[in-house]
């Protein structure tokens, strides 16, 4: 069952694996967490780490324009400050792999550089994005604390030094909390795809379970009518042991009788070849419902309080197979039972057409309900052991809603 749900899982990534941060996709796809190695860099991880390098590279130029026009720094400090701050743009290229030693070097590192202030900023994104918000809270909190300190010993020309302060402790607040929002969202996108996979699975244990269900339903009526037949073709082959004088005709008409219910055994039999069995002790003597039990069904559906109107258009219905026949008549009967659940009140309407050599076609419409109807929960079980039913004589099932709001059911049995 893993490697299917691995099969199914990963082509939904296939064509959209360059939109995903490697970290995310890691988690997503389940054949890259199967090979216990780093997750490979994506075409949007090489983009986005591009972009970042010439962000820093960007801010680096700018701080060494600001160096060059202080007349109290000597030149060796600032060549040694633009080393420091080239050495730190080279060093973003490691902030996937080690996002919290990075953003705690770079707190010192970015207070002797100013060159380097931007990759200070990137690895603390970076680190918001990684990694939990305790260790975001340290790094932060430590370069925050240091702040007035850096503009005491390096005051800004241009701006007084409360409102410098101020703002590189907004743009510290603002990194971190845009870190954390992505983080959040990739938690969130990580959650919606494992409750899809767990509703996935449980859907899938469910259907399952129905079919299962179905088919020792079907097993338990097949074993009925089998022992129904047999015990008729016996009945009748001990009246020919006991009665060997009986006349011509009685003999005749005894063995059609066996002929005809080993006949009719034996097309059951196959019927019940590959159906499970609920089990050994049920009751086998329960008479089982065929084509002409449909009136009674209806009245009884009547009497219940439902209108139901029953079109039967057979030719020969006497002829119709008695496994067809229960499956039309449980058909009809589950359908019945979905439209007084889900539409009381309306007109449902039971309509079985066809004849020998063409099929039997059972259709069941009711229009949608009119006013306001309790929702009555349901996991279609019906409808699944409806299909099962249809698939194992041989025929299809097809439902849903029509043009007009109401639902139909359709069979379409075997007949020949």
């Amino acid at each position: 069952m893993t490697g299917d749900k691995a099969a199914q899982t990963a082509p939904v990534f296939a064509g959209r694996r360059w939109f995903f941060p490697s970290a995310l996709l890691h988690e997503l796809d389940p054949d890259a967490s199967r090979s216990g190695r780093r997750p490979r860099r994506t075409a949007r991880d090489w983009i986005v780490d591009f972009a970042c390098f010439l962000l820093a590279v960007l801010m680096g130029l700018l701080g060494a324009e600001t160096l060059s026009n202080s007349p109290h720094l000597s030149p060796a400090l600032v060549a040694a400050d633009q080393l420091i701050g080239a050495l730190s743009c080279g060093a973003v290229w490691l902030r996937r792999r080690w996002p919290l030693g990075l953003a705690a070097v770079m707190v010192p590192v970015s207070f002797v550089s100013e060159t380097s202030g931007g990759v200070a900023v990137i690895a603390l994104f970076t680190l918001a994005v990684h990694r939990p918000f305790r260790y975001v809270a340290w790094v932060a909190g430590v370069q925050t604390a240091l702040v007035p300190l850096y503009f005491w010993w390096r005051p800004d020309p241009d701006l007084p030094f409360l409102a410098s302060v101020v703002l590189l402790v907004v743009l510290t607040g603002a990194i971190v909390g845009w870190g954390m929002f992505v983080r959040s969202k990739r938690q969130l996108v990580l959650s919606l795809r494992d409750r899809a996979r767990r509703a996935e699975t449980e859907a899938r244990l469910r259907a399952e379970q129905a079919q299962r269900l179905a088919r020792e339903a079907i097993a338990r009526e097949m074993h009925d009518v089998l022992a129904h037949r047999l015990t008729l073709l016996s009945v009748h082959a001990g009246a020919l042991e006991f009665r060997p004088d009986a006349p011509r005709e009685e003999v005749a008409r005894a063995a059609g009788v066996i002929r005809e219910s080993a006949h009719e055994a034996l097309q059951d039999l196959r019927e019940i070849i590959g159906v499970l069995r609920a089990g050994e002790s049920e009751d086998t003597g329960r008479p089982q419902p065929t084509l002409a039990a449909l009136a009674a069904l209806a009245a009884e559906s009547r009497e219940a309080g439902m209108r139901v109107t029953l079109e039967q258009r057979v030719t020969d219905p006497a002829t119709v197979p008695a496994s067809v026949g229960r499956t039309a008549y449980r058909i009809a009967q589950e359908a019945l039972t979905n439209a007084r659940k889900h539409a009381p009140g309306t007109e449902v309407t039971v309509t079985v057409t066809g004849g020998p050599g063409e099929g039997l076609t059972v259709t069941v419409r009711n229009p949608a309900p009119e006013g306001d109807v309790p929702h009555v929960p349901g996991a279609g079980q019906g409808l699944i052991g409806l299909a099962e039913r249809a698939l194992l004589t041989g025929g299809t099932l097809d439902h849903g809603p029509g043009p007009d709001g109401g639902f139909a059911v359709r069979a379409r049995l075997p007949w020949g």
